[in-house]
């Protein structure tokens, strides 16, 4: 094998051509860097200096690797520094998995700055699956953003934003005036969507509880799609408060406290351990952490104006 630790030596005897001074440089005593010297000239299998008469002369080796080593070892020294970010020259794919409703929503935003900062960049956007966060480490992906409880080993996060779940209807859905009651939503039919986060598994365990269960209309795997039913049919949404606002601007929707007490929902940012130091990767999620939690909690804010005015 190899003996790297001989080069600073070899560099320096390169450059002196003596003994002494090469063991002083190095702060070694002179018979070190004359056994060293020995070391060197075994690993290369060439004298490298060879005396003649008060001095030392490179032996054609010597000569070739006083010209190449000072550049490979300057190689070898940035193998140590930092990386650098140069938005510039960032040709990378970013990959980033949420639920559709961020990818309608918020993701347009996001590419907007990626395309603006760092114009060779791009970016690939997958659907979320819930059961995808125990194994984060084995996908190809940058980020997460996802409901989550605790943050699993491994994987480092940014908490984003506290959101509630309330109910959602057509204006004209026969319960749109009046209050709505535990008795209300156990009885109505409901949309539920099956994509992204877990959003419905504590609602059907807060009813368990009380002996109660929802009867399910249609299942289907997009917001939009659940949108559409809620416009044409008599049924209800559960989802959270900062999507219920979002769409009951562009659509006749009527918003409801949800008349069943569960836990609120902490989105998170998720990434794994091993893009923590990655510039790129730092520049990424710091970007869709800005966008991302400012259209959660301004949708937030808006969101509990409209439930204390109904």
């Amino acid at each position: 094998m190899n003996n790297y630790k001989l080069l600073p030596a070899l560099i320096s005897l390169l450059q002196t051509r003596n003994l002494t001074e090469s063991a002083k440089a190095l702060h070694v005593t002179q018979s070190a860097m004359s056994k060293t010297l020995g070391q060197i000239r075994e690993a290369f299998d060439d004298a490298i200096l060879i005396r003649e008469a008060n001095r030392f002369v490179l032996t054609h080796r010597g000569e070739i690797l006083k010209q190449q080593l000072p550049a490979l070892m300057q190689q070898l020294d940035s193998l140590y520094l930092p990386e650098s970010l140069s938005l510039a020259q960032c040709s990378r794919q970013f990959s980033f998995a949420s639920s559709d409703y961020v990818a309608q929503a918020v993701f347009p935003l996001v590419c907007a700055e990626v395309a603006l900062n760092a114009p060779n960049a791009g970016i690939v956007y997958q659907l979320w699956e819930k059961s995808h966060l125990e194994r984060l480490e084995e996908l190809p992906l940058d980020l997460v953003s996802t409901i989550a409880q605790t943050i699993p080993e491994n994987l480092y996060g940014k908490e984003m934003a506290t959101d509630k779940q309330v109910v959602i209807m057509r204006s004209n859905h026969p319960l749109a005036r009046q209050h709505l009651s535990l008795d209300d939503y156990a009885k109505a039919k409901h949309i539920v969507i099956t994509g992204g986060g877990d959003k419905d598994s504590p609602v059907e365990l807060a009813l368990a509880k009380q002996g109660l269960q929802r009867t399910v209309f249609a299942r289907v795997p997009f917001f939009q799609a659940a949108i559409e039913l809620i416009k044409s049919t008599d049924t209800l949404l559960t989802t959270p408060l900062h999507i219920a606002v979002d769409f009951s601007q562009r659509y006749d929707l009527k918003i409801k406290p949800l008349p069943v007490d569960i836990e609120a929902h902490h989105y998170y940012l998720l990434w794994h351990a091993k893009y923590q130091k990655d510039p790129e990767h730092q520049w990424f999620r710091e970007l869709c952490f800005i966008i991302l939690s400012k259209h959660l909690n301004d949708s937030i804010g808006h969101g509990m104006k409209l439930l204390h005015g109904n």
